[in-house]
């Protein structure tokens, strides 16, 4: 069974952060998005992974996420020409994954729960497909799924009338047989060839398709609100010990755990925390910071902030 990760979107909703990188190399406490994909893939035994990106990222990708080698993995770079959607993305795969079975992974997506049961469905079970679901409550900016006597009848990509709150949460299992799926479907309402189409195919026309409901946290990295989201989980995860470390160059200041603080970075008489992430570099003086995310190379003074995200280019005010 191989990998295949699909990080190939605009990250519109990221904007103005992900203007000069991809959204799936923003770090989540300190750590680029990306890389839990690679550490939840791993876990399964999968070692060979392709990643699915656009052609003007692949300079970007090799410097920060590299051939996987030093992670235990092999990384395969393919590339989606035009963002034509997951499916479409899917499709540039189907030389790397040929006759193999496949976890599909959203690249902006963080999801707790292990994934051996998709893998368990295909390889034990032998189901063509196998998705992971979970609530949502805003389900039209989901994939939707409708179950009916614990059978998927039908899916919907962002659905103006939603038909549940039961979301695709970015992590699929599938056969090779999903690429006739792809080739028999056309573009969606929204122009793009829809992942939940080719799923909604291999239904119709009798392919067996199983389901797991995870009840442990999850969520899209898909807008400034669930950035800050993600951090809170993750630090939440985190032995205290490694987000509340002092040292000699945090003088003067107060860390309200849990907050996690790169070792490269300075603090002057600052309070920080709760839920506080700062990246590498950084020099803060006089500063309040609960709730927040101060990426790499940020220098702020007399500042108090909460529910913001800060960038050398960009900042986003409390949300």
């Amino acid at each position: 069974m191989k990998g295949l990760i699909v990080c190939a979107g605009r990250g519109t909703r990221l904007q103005p952060f992900s203007y000069l990188t991809s959204k799936v190399l923003l770090p989540v406490a300190n750590k680029p998005l990306i890389f839990y994909s690679l550490e939840k893939l791993k876990s399964l035994g999968i070692t060979e992974i392709g990643i699915v990106i656009q052609p003007a990222q692949k300079l970007l990708f090799e410097e920060q996420v590299g051939d996987g080698i030093d992670r235990g993995v092999h990384i395969t770079y393919l590339f989606q020409e035009m963002p034509l959607g997951i499916a479409d993305a899917v499709k540039q795969s189907e030389t790397f994954i040929g006759s193999d079975s496949f976890i599909l992974l959203l690249g902006d997506n963080l999801i707790s729960q292990s994934l051996s049961v998709l893998k368990d469905s295909i390889l034990v079970d032998h189901y063509d497909g196998a998705l992971l679901l979970g609530k949502v409550e805003n389900p039209h900016e989901y994939g939707i799924a409708e179950i009916e006597e614990q059978r998927i009848i039908g899916l919907e990509e962002k659905p103006l009338q939603p038909k549940s709150n039961l979301a695709i949460v970015g992590a699929y299992a599938f056969t090779a047989q999903i690429f006739k799926a792809i080739d028999a479907i056309t573009p969606s309402r929204r122009g793009e060839y829809e992942i939940t189409d080719a799923i909604q195919y291999l239904i119709q026309h009798g392919y067996s398709i199983s389901y797991d409901i995870t009840t442990s946290p999850h969520t899209d990295v898909g807008t400034p609100g669930r950035w800050l989201e993600a951090n809170r989980w993750m630090l939440q995860t985190m032995p205290v010990e490694k987000t509340t470390t002092m040292n000699e160059s945090y003088e003067g200041s107060i860390l309200k755990s849990p907050v996690l603080i790169d070792p490269s970075s300075t603090l002057l008489n600052c309070d920080i925390g709760p839920y506080v992430v700062i990246g590498p570099g950084v020099v803060l003086e006089n500063c309040k910071i609960e709730d927040s995310i101060i990426l790499e190379g940020v220098n702020l003074r007399n500042r108090t902030l909460k529910g913001s995200i800060v960038s050398i280019h960009h900042a986003v005010p409390p949300i």
